[in-house]
Formats: C-alpha cells, sequence, structure tokens
C-alpha cells in the first residue's frame, strides 16, 4: 500500500513566488492546500491547477484566525503584499498580515505538527551598511519610514518565529528573499522588473530612480523557488538568503530591458524614493554550503521568458478590448482579484 502523499499548506499561494511554489511542491508529489484573500494575489495564477485533484484552494485571510482539516505535514507562509505601491496603499494590511498572519499560521502548524516556513526577505536589512549581505548582518532599517510596513513586518515575523521555536521547540525555517522575477508577476506593482518591462512593451520610456546606480541583483523564480524547496527538507534552523548574488546597476538593468524587448525605449529620470536601498546583493555562502544550492538560470534566459509572459497577457488584454464579451469578463475578474 502506497504511503499517502505529504500535505503543504501555501498561504499566499496565488501570489508570483506563491503560485510557482505550488506548481513544484505537486510536481515533487505534495498534495497542496493554497491559502489566499486575493488581496494581492490572482486566480489566474493558480487557474491551470483547477481540475488536479490534488489541489486546492481556500480564499482566507490569514490575518484572521483559521483552521484546515489535517494532516498537515508543511505550513509556508509566503503570504504578504510586498511591493512599493502595497507599501503606500496597504501599510495596515502588511502589519497585519505580517504580526497576526504569522500567528495564525504558526498555531495551524503546532496544532498539526507541521514544519514551518516563513518567506521573509531582504528587506529586514534595510538600506545595508554591509555589503554583500550576510545572514548575521542586523540591517539598516528606518522604523518609521514609508517603507517600514514592509520591513518591521518581517522583522517582527521572524522574531516570533523563533519565539515559537524555542517556545514550542516547533521545526521552523526562514528564507530570506532577494530580488525575484520570473512569470506571473503584477504588472503594475511597482517593482523595478515589471515596471521596465511593461514600459518597455508598451512603448513608454522606461523610469529610472536616481542617477540608475543603485543596484540589485535579481533571481529568477524557479531558481528560488528550488532554494525553498531544499530549505524546507534542510536541518538548517538559521535565516537562509536566497538569491542572485550577480549585482548590477539598476541604469544596466533598462539597457538590458530595452535590448531584450526590441524597444527603442529612451528613459526618464526621476527623484531616488526615500529610504530605497543604495545597494543590495545576497551573500549565498550559507546557502552553497547548507543546501548545495546557487542559481542557475542566466539574467537573459530568465528575462526572455518574463518578457514572452508580459507579452502574451498584454496581447490577451488588446484582444479583451476589441471584444465586448471578452471585455466585459476581463472587467469582472478585475474586481474580484483574478487579473
Amino acid at each position: 500500500m502506497s504511503a499517502s502523499p505529504p500535505v503543504s499548506v501555501v498561504a499566499g499561494g496565488a501570489g508570483f513566488v506563491g503560485s510557482h511554489l505550488c506548481d513544484r511542491l505537486l510536481a515533487d508529489g505534495h498534495r497542496v492546500i493554497c491559502v489566499d484573500n486575493l488581496l494581492t494575489g490572482r486566480r489566474d495564477n493558480v487557474a491551470h491547477l483547477a481540475d488536479e485533484p490534488r489541489f486546492t484552494f481556500v480564499d482566507q485571510d490569514i490575518s484572521e484566525p483559521f483552521t484546515l482539516d489535517g494532516p498537515i505535514d508543511h505550513v509556508l507562509n509566503l503570504a504578504s503584499p510586498a511591493s512599493p505601491i502595497d507599501y503606500a496603499k496597504l501599510p495596515l494590511e502588511t502589519l497585519r498580515v505580517g504580526a497576526f498572519g504569522t500567528q495564525h499560521t504558526l498555531e495551524l502548524a503546532r496544532a498539526n505538527g507541521a514544519r514551518y516556513l516563513l518567506a521573509s526577505t531582504s528587506e529586514v536589512y534595510g538600506d545595508p551598511e554591509e555589503h554583500p549581505q550576510r545572514e548575521s548582518y542586523w540591517g539598516h532599517v528606518n522604523p518609521i519610514g514609508p517603507r517600514s510596513c514592509y520591513d518591521e513586518a518581517k522583522r517582527f515575523a521572524e522574531a516570533m518565529v523563533m519565539a515559537y521555536r524555542r517556545t514550542y521547540g516547533m521545526e521552523t525555517r526562514i528564507v530570506r528573499i532577494f530580488n525575484t522575477y520570473g512569470p506571473r508577476m503584477r504588472a503594475e506593482d511597482g517593482r523595478v522588473v515589471p515596471a521596465f518591462i511593461q514600459q518597455a512593451l508598451t512603448g513608454k520610456p522606461l523610469t529610472v530612480f536616481g542617477e540608475g546606480q543603485q543596484t540589485r541583483a535579481f533571481c529568477y523564480v524557479s531558481d528560488l523557488v528550488d532554494g525553498i524547496v531544499r530549505l524546507l527538507h534542510s536541518d538548517e534552523t538559521e535565516p537562509v538568503n536566497i538569491g542572485n548574488p550577480a549585482e548590477m546597476t539598476i541604469l544596466a538593468f533598462a539597457q538590458t530591458v530595452i535590448a531584450l524587448t526590441d524597444a527603442g525605449s529612451t528613459m526618464v529620470y526621476k527623484p531616488l524614493p526615500e529610504d530605497d536601498p543604495k545597494t543590495r546583493r545576497p551573500d549565498i555562502g550559507r546557502a552553497r554550503a547548507v543546501l548545495d544550492w546557487q542559481p542557475t538560470v542566466d539574467l537573459e534566459t530568465g528575462l526572455a521568458r518574463t518578457i514572452d509572459d508580459f507579452r502574451h497577457r498584454l496581447e490577451a488584454r488588446d484582444a479583451a478590448a476589441d471584444d465586448p464579451a471578452a471585455d466585459r469578463a476581463v472587467a469582472t475578474a478585475d474586481r474580484s482579484g483574478d487579473v
């Protein structure tokens, strides 16, 4: 008689990274319960799983108490607004999900004796004074700045995870995610990858903040998900950076997007936002040592896939605009958070 498949709950599973994680866990033989209230997630991201018998979607705000029927083997918490647009529009929701959402998912894991993984962020390092950033660095964060709702929510969430581990002896894991990109990113969430691609594909100038000399290191989503899965199944209990250490300036990134889209776009420059990190690059020594992990997808390959996804979505919207019935369907989906 075959053993039952492991059951994994993915909070925020209809989001960009969460949906790719659902795909990977299903491919690995798990039963997946996707929990999402569609505040920033989209049903379209998991629509292809509708007929998968091992996949279940639960419409639930984890900031409110909830239960799920067991047994549950893993709880992976990826639920949070996570973009500059969200910092401004959803600060209270971001703080609530970082605090109450983390507690409620930890309680779900504790009640089921499940292993728990928190998706934290490189934002816990703030505008770093250490470069590259190691997990031992405590960060340089403005606790009352415009980005603080996200930075501090994640720092609090990490503290809560460690408190539950020390108090209850729970099996917990923490991944600190650096800049990630790939298909299914929200087109207008304010992050640099979707912003540049959307602008290039629609013939608009690319908006560069400051002089474009701030740096980022971009990791393709399949590499990130592989790191998350390796961490989930590892014995590592300290936070682990997962990201691509190949650092580049925003200006160079803009030029790469223009070249790959063949858009002929120009660039416009605007003042640098308050508290925007000047540098960002992970030290992935711990991930290499304890997970045998490092990124494998190069930037041009990953960006080409991402650009194709954005182009397809833009074409679908253009087609809907020419078809009144399809346009009504898109409008209905927009109101429900589907697109």
